[in-house]
């Protein structure tokens, strides 16, 4: 009887086992993926045009305090979107190298190839246009040149007739 209860409550750990283990959370330091991720949605505002993750801490001060902020953050649990809420809420959409996907930022991401699609679209019409007037233009200096030499020849004609009349 014992043996089982033994059993039992042996079988009950190894079952619940992770439940009554601490799992330690794992420390993200610079060269993490995580921390990639994160860094590369904020731009530096230092001015050199680059996300934090990329900007060179060595020339810049800001990334480095702003990638301090961004570790400690991330050590105490806090998530990529919280983290972005965050920073938004502080500084505004300036602060992100895409803007969001959503109301009014979505004009953002639609507009470029709009106004892409439109300038097509009147290069297009404006070269048709020169294409049809130019071939009429040649259609007509084809007439107006065969006109020309039928002028020419009857010119010519009635030229030597008038110098036969005088020779």
């Amino acid at each position: 009887m014992r043996i089982r209860l033994y059993l039992g409550l042996l079988l009950i750990l190894i079952i619940f086992q992770g439940s009554f283990i601490r799992a330690e959370a794992k420390e993200i330091d610079y060269k993490s993926a995580e921390f990639k991720a994160v860094a590369q949605q904020f731009a530096c505002t230092c001015g050199c045009g680059q996300d934090h993750y990329e900007c060179d801490p060595n020339t810049c001060n800001l990334t480095t305090e702003f990638k301090k902020d961004l570790v400690e953050m991330m050590n105490k649990g806090w998530d990529k979107d919280k983290i972005r809420q965050y920073y938004v809420n502080i500084y505004g959409e300036e602060i992100l190298t895409s803007p969001e996907k959503s109301g009014f930022s979505l004009t953002a991401w639609v507009l470029p190839f709009v106004v892409l699609g439109f300038a097509a679209a009147a290069v297009f019409i404006i070269i048709r246009k020169w294409v049809k007037k130019n071939g009429n233009n040649v259609l007509l200096t084809e007439y107006q040149s065969t006109d020309d030499e039928v002028e020419e020849e009857i010119l010519s004609s009635m030229i030597d007739e008038e110098r036969k009349k005088y020779l």
